[in-house]
């Protein structure tokens, strides 16, 4: 039988301003996203497909970081070629690292860039953009289409939405060479004929002084799409704009509003976790905590129960129910409840009495 046990929290609450903004009127699709927990702060349209231009190039990078094989040296091939657009113009049969042309991907936007790291992972960008739509579906991706690994769109299109590319924002982010890359303003590459300098298109790391990262897009197809992120106060968020002719404005909207009305709470931490001793003469445990952002007007909905799915018959380090946490009727998190099972400590006579009986046994 299962039972429930209410957890009593004790937070403290903070009074802030509320302020009204007129957020992503000029947008298509909007998301903000708080990275750490997935709670949508904001949206507008955010399971609209649309084209998303080099915005695919997050996914690109991961990719490239993931391979563990940033450290080796790429010769360019004919792939270059063929590309136009936004590039860093590496040459045919230039040699350079795999972690710089992620720095030209992602600070300059390079369609060269691109597809000399898909040709260097996979051998061919067909391959490599099969990965990619791999990686989509296992991050959570549900809406999002990949057939190359820039984004240019007169050939071949790039489908994505608001909310897949806020997962796609929030999985890079748990990156830390991602994360150092992205925000980086500027880039120096000394190469074998010529140096480089690339400054970063994201406008938002030199306008907002919380903004720590992201990727810019355009084609005239897709119009202007944008991902950034920005953290404050222990608020990691990620805004996304699909087609916004005034993305940067828009942006800094979205994390004004958040940062004025919302504030990250600690809702369940191992350090303090206990629950009625009355059931389990042994120790119960979490391992990991929970923290969310929520309105002022929101921190008495929350409700944390114990669902304890187990009470007898356990082993040391099992599980033995869960915490489900709920903001109002909507269950928010799920985090495993443990049992430490207590070593009984016997006296001489005890452990010579248990000698004499094995003892025995095995004569």
């Amino acid at each position: 039988m299962v039972k429930k046990v209410v957890i009593s929290l004790m937070l403290v609450f903070f009074l802030f301003p509320i302020s009204s903004f007129a957020l992503g009127e000029s947008a298509k699709s909007v998301i903000l996203m708080d990275m750490d927990s997935g709670r949508i702060l904001y949206q507008k349209n955010k399971d609209e497909p649309r084209l998303i231009a080099s915005i695919t190039k997050i996914m690109t990078a991961v990719l490239a970081i993931e391979s563990g094989r940033l450290e080796e040296t790429v010769t360019v091939g004919e792939e270059v070629l063929k590309m136009y657009g936004s590039n860093i113009y590496v040459e045919l049969n230039e040699k350079m690292s795999l972690r710089n042309l992620v720095y030209g991907l992602l600070l300059r936007s390079g369609n060269d860039a691109a597809v000399v790291i898909a040709n260097f992972i996979c051998d061919n960008e067909e391959e490599f953009v099969k990965l990619m739509n791999e990686k989509a579906k296992e991050i959570g991706m549900k809406n999002t289409i990949f057939n190359n690994a820039h984004g240019l769109d007169e050939e071949t299109q790039n489908y994505s939405t608001a909310y897949d590319m806020g997962v796609l924002s929030s999985y890079a982010n748990t990156l830390e060479e991602y994360r150092k890359i992205s925000g980086t303003k500027k880039h120096i590459v000394k190469g074998e004929n010529k140096t480089y300098l690339w400054y970063n298109r994201n406008k938002l790391l030199n306008s907002y002084e919380y903004a720590t990262g992201g990727k810019t897009g355009y084609t005239p197809n897709a119009g202007r799409t944008l991902v950034t992120t920005a953290s404050k106060d222990n608020l990691n968020l990620t805004a996304v704009t699909l087609h916004d002719p005034d993305e940067y404005n828009t942006h800094t909207s979205l994390y004004e509003y958040a940062f004025a009305n919302y504030k990250k709470y600690d809702i369940v931490d191992p350090l303090t976790f206990t629950i009625d001793n009355a059931y389990y003469p042994d120790q119960v445990y979490i391992k990991e905590s929970f923290s969310y952002p929520l309105m002022e007007s929101e921190t008495t909905k929350v409700k944390t129960l114990a669902k304890l799915t187990k009470t007898e018959g356990y082993k040391n380090n099992e599980q033995v129910g869960s915490i489900v946490i709920y903001l109002k009727d909507e269950v928010i998190k799920e985090i495993p409840i443990y049992v430490r099972v207590k070593e009984v400590k016997k006296s001489w006579w005890q452990k010579f009495l248990s000698w004499l009986h094995f003892s025995v046994a095995i004569v």
